[in-house]
């Protein structure tokens, strides 16, 4: 037979399995849209709040609300609430879930066919409520005697809590030494942070919050609660405490007896929005995404459609083994170009390239206001961004560095911003940075964020611009001069130091994309910045290096010996790296990073006496020592940094300089990782954590029994 008359018969064939599954797909939803038809919705009056026709009286009472609307749910009733205002009052009618609390308390009169008003007690005020459940019912209104009296709500007297709370203490809940029973809930320990960028997404069905602060609830009635947002563009997260007697964001949690923090769409004008609360320690660190098949299950289905759900059952396999056949490729090519990527980071080696449609999904994926910054990039920086230069606040080996001002539009209105300014005969240093920073898989709030590069030409000739953030605090060194700080500053500034550090080299980014470690190279106090959070984030990539698999030993070997002499690791000075294995570079970082995590703990008031600043190895050399003199210290004599014994009096202190002790080893591969370090710091902040609520005399007890028998 004829080849092309196969191919076209086939074309046909698979044509009319194409249309006959469109055409089942369609019946199938018209199907399911009928299944799903809610009941007719109740008609109510429904306006904002009005001043009243009628003050507070007995007999009936017309509503001053001349409009009417349909309920959005079938479960709805309509309500009228009114309340006095002196000598007049005020109304308001709309419609409303009777299941739900309304200002604090449950409608128990809904399925009344008319409104009989009865008096509450909400939120300190006392207002007047009735609901119904016949068409514009709530039109009229009567003030009943009988029912001037307070309604109870089926509830014990001071008893002010949403309905369906713990009938019995829980295991927080201590019994009151003056009143028998009386039941006093200890504070809810929740994540409290406030709107972060997020990295969670509908399709998986947990995630776990970003969010790294635990704050204990101001009150005892307080529970955790999360708030997921997409607007279209940008997903945010919320993690807080929340009473939940009292609306938020005008809703009523509901769910606040969970163990787990479940999330119930919400709706919302800008966007989608999720939310959950439950009453369980940092109980809101982890969003479920409530089962979409539990809310609308769909099994109805009569003997006609079932019989005709077989009879399209071959064609429907046959499309989804197509389809299955296509997604198989799309992963082929999707692990394919990854690999790609990793060995040739995007937008960042090739700034000629073209922004292909698999450079776009990366930078959309990474959600990252980078993503502007890298197209700005491809499009070769043809305009300069408007900045006004203000003081030098820095000055390094290569660079200058200033505070500007980023003027917004034509307006007078600005952004603080810092530039790093190189000269013509440094352009080498500018484009290495440029190319480290360009790299969208770096960021990380823990990593100096990168707005621009630019090349200017000025009254002194051609200049090379990198233009990033500004922190005031300036950089650490600096910052621990100047401050004393205290052991929770210690924690902070220690643990995202350690973080930025892992982030460098990993090989992925924290949402699992492949990502080309790089190693810095020259981490000293003075090359990280003290951000407004009271936690650090690394800058001066000059000297940093990718470690790509396709980089030869010959490769690594030209790159020399690099980085300041105080803070060179022992087989830096000896230059006696081992170039066969790359993870002897990330080690050569850990130990300059121990030495600067000793630098933190040295001013920390947690040791007992603190003197006054000293860098590391202090006055046994001079300020700024040369290869040799560090030789004879670190390879030598096998010197470090002084621990003096009052430092280990504080068991967190204690924990700390175990931890930098490791990382400082002679032998390289006896050195912690980045990771486990600062895997070791969250261990300590939960240690710290626990102790706070057992022992109020320290963070990390030695022994609390003192203290309880004091």
């Amino acid at each position: 037979m004829n080849p092309m008359a196969v191919v076209q018969r086939l074309t046909i064939l698979w044509t009319l399995i194409v249309c006959c599954t469109s055409a089942t797909l369609n019946i199938l939803d018209d199907v399911s849209f009928m299944l799903n038809q809610p009941s007719t919705n109740t008609l109510c009056a429904f306006c904002d709040v009005l001043n009243a026709t009628c003050p507070e009286s007995k007999g009936n009472c017309k509503t001053s609300c001349d409009k009417v609307a349909s309920c959005d749910h079938a479960e709805e009733v309509c309500v009228t609430v009114w309340r006095s205002s002196g000598t007049s009052g005020t109304e308001e009618t709309f419609c409303h879930n009777p299941l739900l609390p309304l200002y604090g308390r449950m409608l128990d009169d809904y399925n009344s066919s008319s409104c009989n008003m009865k008096k509450q007690k909400a939120h300190g005020e006392t207002l007047f409520m009735c609901a119904c459940n016949k068409d514009q019912c709530n039109q009229e209104f009567t003030f009943d005697e009988k029912h001037q009296k307070v309604a109870p709500n089926h509830k014990r007297k001071g008893h002010n809590k949403v309905p369906h709370q713990k009938s019995k203490p829980s295991e927080d809940a201590i019994i009151g030494p003056n009143n028998v029973g009386e039941e006093f809930k200890l504070r809810q320990l929740c994540k409290f942070c406030d709107i972060l960028d997020s990295s969670c997404e509908r399709k998986e069905p947990k995630c776990e919050s970003i969010c790294e602060r635990t704050s204990t609830c101001p009150n005892s009635s307080e529970v955790c609660v999360g708030i997921w947002r997409n607007n279209g563009t940008h997903i945010t997260e919320e993690t807080l405490c929340h009473d939940p007697t009292l609306p938020i964001y005008g809703y009523m949690l509901d769910d606040s007896e969970n163990k787990e923090c479940i999330m119930k769409e919400k709706k919302t004008t800008e966007g989608v929005m999720f939310m959950c609360s439950c009453d369980e320690e940092e109980c809101n660190l982890n969003f479920i995404w409530e089962d979409e098949k539990d809310k609308d299950p769909v099994f109805l289905w009569s003997d006609t459609t079932f019989v005709a759900l077989s009879s399209l059952l071959p064609p429907v396999i046959i499309a989804a083994a197509v389809i299955g056949i296509f997604y198989c490729y799309r992963v082929y090519r999707k692990n394919k170009l990854s690999k790609k990527w990793e060995k040739n980071p995007p937008c960042m080696r090739h700034p000629n390239m073209d922004c292909s449609d698999d450079c776009v999904m990366m930078i959309d994926d990474d959600r990252s206001d980078i993503s502007s910054t890298c197209a700005n990039n491809l499009n070769h920086n043809t305009e300069l961004l408007p900045i006004e230069l203000d003081t030098l606040v820095g000055k390094g080996r290569f660079a200058e560095v200033y505070k500007a001002k980023l003027k917004q539009n034509t307006s007078d209105q600005f952004e603080t911003v810092a530039v790093k300014i190189f000269p013509y005969e440094e352009d080498a240093s500018w484009k290495m940075e440029k190319e480290i920073f360009s790299d969208i898989n770096l960021k990380h709030e823990n990593i100096l964020q990168f707005l621009t590069a630019e090349e200017r030409k000025t009254d002194v000739g051609k200049q090379y611009w990198l233009i990033t953030a500004f922190h005031s605090k300036g950089n650490l060194q600096e910052y621990l001069k100047k401050h004393i700080i205290s052991w929770e500053d210690l924690l902070q500034l220690g643990c995202s130091l350690a973080r930025g550090v892992a982030h460098l080299h990993s090989d992925h980014t924290p949402c699992g994309r492949p990502k080309t470690p790089i190693v810095h190279r020259d981490l000293k106090s003075s090359n990280i910045l003290v951000k407004n959070d009271q936690t650090c984030c690394v800058c001066d990539f000059g000297l940093s290096l990718w470690l790509d698999p396709s980089l030869s030993v010959d490769d690594l070997a030209n790159s020399g010996q690099v980085g300041t002499a105080r803070y060179m690791a022992p087989e830096v000075l000896e230059s006696r790296i081992n170039l066969e294995n790359m993870e002897s570079f990330k080690q050569a970082d850990v130990y300059s990073m121990a030495l600067v995590l000793w630098e933190i703990t040295s001013r920390c008031n947690a040791i007992g006496e603190v003197k006054d600043y000293e860098p590391p190895f202090g006055s046994k050399v001079r300020e700024h020592p040369c290869v040799e003199s560090m030789k004879d210290n670190v390879l030598r004599d096998r010197g470090r940094p002084e621990i003096s014994n009052s430092w280990l009096n504080h068991q967190g202190i204690q924990l700390v300089c175990e931890t930098i002790t490791e990382c400082w080893d002679h032998d390289p591969e006896a050195r912690l990782t980045a990771q486990c370090v600062a895997e070791r710091f969250h261990e300590i902040e939960h240690l710290d954590r626990i102790s706070e609520r057992s022992c109020s005399e320290e963070k990390i007890p030695e022994d609390c029994t003192e203290n309880t028998n004091k």
